[in-house]
C-alpha cells in the first residue's frame, strides 16, 4: 500500500508560473508579512503605562494584555494547516492580514475591553502567519531557504524593534496612546493590498497527502525541543511585554526605554543571521543552547539590576543571545528531524505546546509586579526560566533524531 495519497484538488500556487519579478515581489511580500507578526507585542508594552493610567485598569488588565497574544499563538497555531488546506495558503495568509489590520487598529478604541479584543484577534492571526511563513519559502524557494528564512527573521525582530522605538513619539505626537497603538494597523493593512497580487497565482492543483505521523508526542526529544522553544519564548516575550515598563520603572522616560528596547531587538536581527549556521556547523548544539541562554538571562538581569549607566551594555547582551535563541531553536527543529514530514510535525507540536507555555512567563511577570508592588522580584522567575531552558535545551542539541512511531528495529 502506498504511503500517500491523492486529495481533492485545492488552489495553491504555481511557482513556476512567476516570473523573476514575480519572485522578487513574492519574496519582499512575505518578508514585509514577517514584519508585521511582532508589532502588537512590543507597542503595547511601550505605552503600557499611559493605557493603564488612562482606563484605570488593574494589575490583570497588564497581565492579560501581555499574555493573551501570546497564548493565542499556541491555540491558534493548529488552525493554519486546517484552513491552508480549505482554501491555499495564498489566502489564509490574506485573512490573516486582514485580521491583523482589524486587531490592531480595534486597540484605537481607549478602552480595557478593545484593547484585549484587539489583541487577542491579532494573535490569532498572526499565530497562523507564524506557522504558514517557513512552508511558503520552503516551497516557492527552495534553492535559498537559508537566505529566506534570515531575511524573513531579520523582519520578525525588525518589526517588534520599530514598533518599541516609534510607538511613545506617535503617543507624544498625538496626544493618543490609543492612536499610537491603533497606527500598527496601517503597514498590515498596507501589506495586505501587495499580497492580494499572490492570490491571482494560487492555481487548483492536485495535493499529495503527507504520510502520518505518529508516536511523536511521546517521545522525549520532542519534548526536551518543545520545552526548549517555549522556555526560550517566554523569556523573548517578557521582553517584548515587560522590558520597556522594566525600565520606565527603573527612572527612564518613555522615549529612552523604547529606544533601548528597539536596539536590545534590533541585535536580535543581526544575531539570529549568523546563529543557524553556525549551529548546523556543530555536531552538537547542546552548549551552544546553554550559552545562549546564559546571555539571554544575564543581559535581561543586566537591565533589571545593573547601574542605569551600564543599561546599553545589558541590553546588547540580551539582544544577542535572545535573537540567536529563536534561530537556533527553529534550526534544531530540523536537526532534530529525520525527514520533512517528521519536521513539519515538530515544528507543529513546538509552536502550539511552546507558544501556550511561553505565554506563562509575561502573566507571571505581571502577577507578579501586582503582588510585590515592583519588579525586582521577577529575577527570580528570569533564572528559573534560564535554568529550566537550558536543562531543556542542553537533551535537544544532542546529535540524535526524535523517533516517532519506532519500528522494531528502531527499538532494537
Amino acid at each position: 500500500m502506498n504511503d500517500v495519497s491523492r486529495e481533492p484538488t485545492k488552489p495553491v500556487a504555481d511557482p513556476s508560473a512567476r516570473s523573476r519579478a514575480g519572485r522578487f515581489l513574492l519574496g519582499l511580500s512575505l518578508v514585509l508579512v514577517s514584519f508585521n507578526l511582532r508589532p502588537i507585542f512590543s507597542s503595547l508594552s511601550a505605552v503600557l503605562p499611559e493605557a493603564v493610567a488612562e482606563t484605570g485598569a488593574g494589575p490583570l488588565f497588564s497581565g492579560l494584555a501581555t499574555t493573551l497574544p501570546v497564548l493565542c499563538l499556541g491555540l491558534f497555531a493548529p488552525l493554519a494547516p486546517i484552513l491552508s488546506r480549505r482554501i491555499g495558503p495564498e489566502w489564509t495568509v490574506f485573512w490573516a492580514l486582514v485580521l491583523i489590520a482589524a486587531g490592531t487598529g480595534l486597540r484605537g478604541i481607549p478602552s480595557e475591553v478593545a484593547v484585549l479584543a484587539g489583541q487577542v484577534i491579532a494573535g490569532a492571526a498572526i499565530a497562523v502567519g507564524n506557522v504558514l511563513l517557513p512552508g511558503l519559502v520552503k516551497r516557492d524557494f527552495p534553492g535559498s531557504a537559508a537566505l529566506m528564512t534570515g531575511l524573513y527573521t531579520m523582519a520578525l525582530c525588525g518589526g517588534a524593534a520599530t514598533a518599541a522605538g516609534i510607538t511613545v513619539p506617535i503617543n507624544e505626537a498625538f496626544g493618543s496612546w490609543s492612536l499610537a497603538l491603533a497606527a500598527w494597523a496601517l503597514p498590515a493593512a498596507a501589506v495586505g493590498l501587495l499580497w492580494t497580487v499572490q492570490l491571482a497565482h494560487a492555481r487548483t492543483v492536485p495535493a499529495v497527502r503527507r504520510p502520518p505521523v505518529r508516536g511523536l508526542w511521546r517521545d522525549p526529544l520532542a519534548w526536551q525541543v518543545t520545552l526548549f522553544m517555549g522556555l526560550q519564548s517566554s523569556l523573548a516575550y517578557c521582553v517584548f511585554g515587560w522590558l520597556a515598563p522594566i525600565l520606565r520603572d527603573r527612572g527612564l522616560d518613555g522615549v529612552t526605554a523604547g529606544f533601548i528596547v528597539s536596539v536590545s531587538v534590533l541585535i536580535q536581527t543581526v544575531s539570529c543571521l549568523a546563529a543557524p549556521n553556525i549551529a548546523a556547523r556543530l555536531k552538537s548544539q547542546s552548549w551552544i543552547n546553554v550559552i545562549l541562554l546564559a546571555c539571554a538571562v544575564v543581559g535581561l538581569l543586566g537591565c533589571l539590576y545593573a547601574p542605569l549607566w551600564s543599561i546599553w551594555f545589558w541590553a546588547v547582551i540580551q539582544g544577542l543571545g535572545q535573537g540567536s535563541l529563536i534561530a537556533v531553536a527553529m534550526t534544531v527543529i530540523v536537526l532534530r528531524s529525520p525527514d520533512p514530514w517528521v519536521a513539519a510535525q515538530l515544528s507543529s507540536m513546538a509552536q502550539t505546546v511552546g507558544y501556550i507555555l511561553a505565554a506563562g512567563g509575561p502573566l507571571l511577570v505581571g502577577l507578579l509586579h501586582a503582588w510585590s508592588g515592583g519588579f525586582a522580584v521577577t529575577g527570580i522567575l528570569f533564572a528559573a526560566l534560564g535554568i529550566a531552558g537550558a536543562i531543556a535545551g542542553f537533551g535537544a542539541g544532542r546529535p540524535i533524531l526524535v523517533r516517532p512511531d519506532p519500528t522494531p528495529q528502531d527499538k532494537g
